[in-house]
């Protein structure tokens, strides 16, 4: 159990109980001093102005250490700068995309605002008021979230390593991503025109990713040998994603592993242009040089020239024929477990939050079901009980006289519920 000190700050002595100055330097610097051991049995300490704040650190600090909740307080007082650096070299199992994304939002948002702040220093409202300053200055709420979420993962690894007692990233509301960036949906027709105005080498690129939704990346990295032209199949297993001007080849976006199915015509035009445009390293789609395909290269010199050609939007990306694809699949009435699988999303949440818009159909479609659900229930209610058992006889026609009433109460093989039922059962 600790104990409870009276000391001079200045000449480090005993200050009497009841004085407010020291009797040896006649400082009034005196506070009270809280001594304790930690778990490791080494001794600590921590001034206060009062006592009752020391007994008071003093009684949380045994009950941490009986919890096993204790951290030392040492610990903590980490830069956060230091170990957000040391945090971020152990991301080596991330794709280089993602590790590049990371490091940006820690050298451009993170470590100039709580760079030189110590771990233990960082509390929820310095987080929140981080939160503001970022949405005041215009940032898209996609990158405030992203970096918020980069933020918490530190804090919360440096919760798991005993340097703080809890995150401070709790109670924390975030914006809406509601500013992303419009998307654009050709029609087939477009299609066709954006294929025939760009250079016949990528003409299946294009018809590829409007018609399979395959993202650039995992179009860039495409081998032949992934391709099952007969079964008209592709096996996506991996994609080029471009970091610092350097090529890396990795897993997809997700992670996993999908087939995607091609159409006759697609699967026709995929073995021709495999055996007009061979690639030296078994890439299906390839530069003018036979290299792999460079996204910006490709964007200036091919694709924007064929868009202006073709007399489309000026702003339409490449990524939006990944769009289309989902659009053509909507239309189809096909189910969004089965898009989902087809453009390789995540989970069918991010599927539906994406394309939900496109499905403006199926609200008719629910109520179309709900009317012709109750419309069929009334119509058995309504129809004679003769009926529903097969024709009526010549005695139960005359059985059913129209003056009982508009409505007639039918019995089901029980006993009479009702007493009105009871005396017309009785008399008939």
């Amino acid at each position: 159990m600790g104990f409870v000190q009276r000391r001079c700050q200045k000449c480090g002595g005993p200050g009497p109980a009841g004085k407010r100055s020291c009797p040896r330097c006649g400082s009034q610097a005196v506070v009270w001093r809280a001594r304790y051991r930690g778990p490791d049995r080494r001794e600590r300490s921590k001034t206060f102005e009062r006592k009752a704040e020391a007994e008071r650190f003093l009684i949380e600090t045994e009950t941490a250490k009986a919890e096993g909740s204790w951290v030392d307080p040492a610990l903590g007082q980490i830069l956060f700068s230091d170990y957000a650096r040391r945090w971020s070299e152990s991301l080596a199992h991330l794709r280089p995309g993602t590790r590049a994304n990371i490091e940006g939002r820690l050298r451009t948002h993170l470590i100039p605002h709580f760079g030189q702040m110590s771990l233990a220093a960082i509390r929820p409202v310095d987080v929140r008021t981080w939160l503001s300053l970022m949405m005041k200055k215009d940032r898209a709420p996609s990158t405030v979230n992203a970096t918020y979420r980069t933020l918490s993962k530190i804090l919360r690894t440096a919760e798991i390593d005993g340097l703080i007692v809890r995150s401070p990233c709790i109670g924390i509301e975030l914006a809406r991503e509601t500013s992303q960036e419009e998307m654009r949906f050709l029609e087939p027709a477009e299609i066709h025109r954006l294929a025939e105005a760009i250079d016949e080498r990528y003409r299946p690129l294009i018809y590829t990713a409007a018609y399979t939704g395959m993202r650039w990346g995992e179009l860039a990295g495409l081998r032949v040998e992934r391709l099952n032209l007969l079964r008209g199949t592709v096996d996506v297993v991996q994609a080029f994603t471009e970091v610092s001007g350097h090529l890396h080849l990795g897993p997809t976006k997700t992670g996993a592993r999908r087939t995607v199915v091609l159409p006759r015509f697609l699967a026709q035009m995929l073995g021709e242009h495999i055996g007009r445009y061979p690639s030296a390293d078994g890439y299906v789609f390839t530069s003018a040089e036979g290299t792999p395909l460079r996204r910006r290269n490709f964007y200036k010199r091919h694709f924007k020239r064929a868009v202006s050609a073709a007399g489309l939007d000026l702003g339409l990306r490449f990524h939006d024929l990944r769009h289309t694809c989902a659009a053509l699949l909507i239309a189809q009435g096909h189910h969004p477990k089965t898009i989902q699988e087809h453009l390789g999303h995540s989970s069918i949440r991010l599927t539906l939050d994406r394309y939900g818009h496109l499905y403006p159909s199926l609200t008719e479609k629910l109520r179309q079901g709900l009317e012709a659900v109750y419309e069929e229930s009334r119509a058995a209610w309504m129809r004679p009980e003769s009926e529903i058992g097969g024709v009526a006889s010549a005695d139960e026609t005359a059985k059913a006289p129209s003056d009982l009433g508009r409505y007639l109460e039918r019995t089901t093989g029980f006993e009479p519920a009702t007493p009105t039922l009871a005396r017309w059962c009785s008399t008939n």
